[in-house]
């Protein structure tokens, strides 16, 4: 997808600092912050204007915001793989990040309204299909081995 506006920071929840490169475990409470707008992919107990399902919007400034910011990564194997289709859950009011097959004519023209439902149907998947994926730097990969390996001091 060529498309500027499908570029998302995953981040740790906002207590829990996510460690550079490290495997996002599935059933992980993460955060999704937008790469132009910096504001987080949030969600709240309102109606959303197209569907009426619940709707999901962009919130905070520089990536801080609130607890409707926050996210469990629900997937089939044990950590969420490039490639596969993993479900997002709000952790504030339990619905699911879908799509309602409803596009916006207007600000912004064919672009389709992402929501929340109750129950996640096949519009609730979701893909990393392209993007920067980071290593985990070899200094930290380095203590943690050594960390590791000094348990019993």
């Amino acid at each position: 997808m060529d498309d500027n506006n499908s570029h998302w920071v995953v981040k740790g929840k906002k207590e829990q600092i996510c460690t550079r490169g490290e495997p996002i475990a599935c059933g992980s409470m993460i955060r999704l912050e937008h790469m132009t707008t910096h504001k987080n992919l949030h969600s709240h107990h309102f109606s959303s204007p197209l569907s009426g399902n619940q709707e999901v919007s962009a919130f905070g400034d520089s990536g801080e915001g609130d607890t409707g910011d926050n996210w469990i990564v629900v997937c089939s194997s044990d950590y969420w793989e490039r490639g596969s289709p993993v479900r997002l859950k709000h952790v504030d009011t339990d619905m699911w990040l879908c799509t309602s097959g409803n596009t916006y004519g207007r600000p912004i023209g064919g672009q389709m309204e992402i929501c929340a439902t109750s129950y996640p149907d096949s519009s609730c998947y979701w893909k990393t299909s392209e993007g920067v994926f980071i290593k985990p730097s070899e200094g930290l990969y380095r203590a943690a081995i050594h960390h590791q390996a000094h348990t019993e001091l």
